[in-house]
């Protein structure tokens, strides 16, 4: 087993002493007391890594629920597990790590999610896809699943363009050059040319790297040889603060790129000043209208869904919506405030 911290660590662009051999790949996990998750992952990897000829880094954050205990007593097993410590704990700063410790000797790196389901066959058809294309990241679309019933319905919601806005990473499109996926493959040489994540990143750090990635002229492979499965939140509070998250890391990319959001990201913005303005009733019920017009939509889409799909969890996938909804609105406008405080603070 060898776990490394990042005091001594190359910068991560730096040239490397040797070339990696073309066809070397290694498994990048970043973790966080994911105990309940990690031991059956890795099981499911050992076997494709000796296929491949992979090595699994564990990049584990500070776990305190037992995950740590679990992947030393694999590694010591199994010498193609090591265990990396990330004291920045979030996941961009995961990734980085790896690819600076052990990045020299591949070509390519797969980034898994230790919260997610994969195939079997997940890390071939990613690496099949790469030879066949010739992508310099090969990107998945996410199917997500729940297992208890706010999960189910919140699963419900995101696998609907009520929850993903018709995003093709959400809708398993077929298989098209993208600016944008949920990172599976990619080359160690682009992502050490472009700087790795941006690690100030908790959440979007993917969409962010991929800009910059497009940028400067690397291709991006949306595949429809594979998929991932995604677990959703048990629990309204942990919905509302991933979705909090998710709209920060959108509003810091687009401030950082100066990039307009899309339509399918505009449109929930309105819903933070919609909410906010029903405290108006006071003055006129007209006040309102807008957030029950916005309230209705959401519950009839989720009756529709339950309807149409014959889904059970229909109607209650329209109450996960409004909490990504307003959840992800609120993150978004929160970032634009700090922002601005920071800007005037600093003249």
């Amino acid at each position: 087993m060898t776990s490394q911290a990042q005091t001594d660590a190359e910068p991560l662009h730096a040239e490397t002493s040797r070339a990696a051999p073309a066809e070397r790949c290694m498994v990048v996990i970043p973790c966080l007391n994911e105990a309940a998750h990690i031991g059956d992952l890795l099981a499911q990897l050992i076997g494709p890594a000796d296929r491949l000829d992979m090595l699994i880094v564990v990049a584990d954050g500070g776990s305190t629920d037992g995950t740590r205990r679990i992947v030393e007593e694999i590694a010591a097993l199994e010498p193609r597990v090591v265990l990396l410590d990330n004291p920045r704990k979030v996941q961009a700063a995961a990734v980085n790590l790896a690819v600076i410790r052990y990045g020299e000797a591949f070509a390519r790196f797969i980034r898994i999610d230790a919260h997610g389901g994969y195939p079997d066959d997940y890390c071939e058809k990613l690496i099949e896809e790469a030879d066949a294309t010739g992508a310099d990241s090969v990107v998945v679309s996410m199917l997500t699943q729940g297992f208890c019933p706010f999960q189910r319905a919140t699963a419900t919601a995101q696998n609907s363009k009520l929850g993903n806005g018709g995003s093709p990473h959400r809708e398993g499109a077929k298989g098209h050059w993208t600016d944008h996926g949920h990172h599976a493959l990619m080359s160690v040489a682009a992502f050490r040319d472009v700087g790795g994540y941006d690690e100030s990143f908790s959440h979007n750090e993917d969409a962010e790297l991929d800009f910059r990635l497009r940028a400067t002229g690397y291709r991006i492979w949306m595949t429809d040889k594979t998929v991932m499965t995604y677990y959703p939140r048990a629990s309204v509070a942990g919905l509302f603060r991933q979705y909090l998250g998710y709209g920060r890391g959108r509003a810091k990319n687009i401030l950082k790129h100066r990039a307009m959001p899309k339509l399918r990201q505009m449109v929930p913005l309105m819903v933070l000043p919609v909410v906010a303005g029903a405290l108006l009733a006071v003055i006129n019920l007209s006040a309102l209208i807008p957030m029950g017009l916005w309230v209705a939509a959401c519950l009839g889409y989720g009756v529709w869904l339950a309807l149409a799909e014959r889904n059970p969890y229909g109607p209650l996938a329209g109450v996960s919506a409004m909490v990504m909804h307003l959840a992800w609105s609120a993150g978004f406008w929160l970032q634009l405030a700090l922002s601005w405080t920071r800007r005037v603070a600093a003249r």
